[in-house]
């Protein structure tokens, strides 16, 4: 080996080196930047928790009376086509005239 070799390895040692530290400070910036947001994101869930457990029971509470509503108007679409479209706007497809009704509750129903 000739000297220029030696010093062209000696300098690739140096820079692979310096490139390793550089990778292992980049790696530990990311590492604390992740876990404080994750901390950060814990806290912030935990205090939200309770008011979405309220709105999730209160939503709960009134789904029968959001169902019959939802009912009331696909009644009110059958004897008024005009009003069909509006229904399917908002995802609700009432059966086409003159399909009776189904019961509240009973299969077939439109959920929403």
């Amino acid at each position: 080996m000739n000297p220029d070799s030696q010093s062209e390895i000696s300098a690739l040692r140096q820079q692979v080196f310096i490139l390793l530290i550089a990778l292992v400070v980049v790696s530990g910036t990311l590492t604390v930047y992740l876990y404080r947001q994750a901390s950060i994101l814990r806290k912030d869930i935990a205090a939200v928790e309770p008011q979405a457990r309220q709105i999730i029971a209160a939503f709960n509470q009134n789904q029968p009376l959001i169902n019959n509503f939802v009912n009331q108007l696909v009644v009110y679409a059958q004897t008024h086509p005009d009003f069909r479209p509006v229904l399917a706007q908002y995802g609700i497809n009432p059966p086409p005239a003159g399909t009776p009704m189904p019961a509240p509750g009973a299969p077939g129903t439109p959920k929403r």
